[in-house]
């Protein structure tokens, strides 16, 4: 039997490193399924992403 996930609670996580790994992640999946809807849906997609520090992230689609 698959094991059923566990639901987290959306707030605000307090460790700064755990905070940093978890903003990776999501990033990451984040501009992926950016990337899928792009692809998919033929759709023009653009993305900007500000860490916590001021950093920015961004992803644009473009049709060639």
């Amino acid at each position: 039997m698959a094991g059923k996930r566990e639901r987290i609670a959306i707030r605000r996580i307090d460790n700064l490193a755990a905070r940093q790994v978890t903003f990776s992640k999501r990033r990451r999946g984040l501009f992926k399924k950016a990337e899928e809807l792009s692809i998919l849906c033929d759709a023009e997609v653009g993305l900007v992403v500000f860490s916590a520090t001021g950093k920015l992230f961004n992803f644009a689609s473009s049709r060639t």
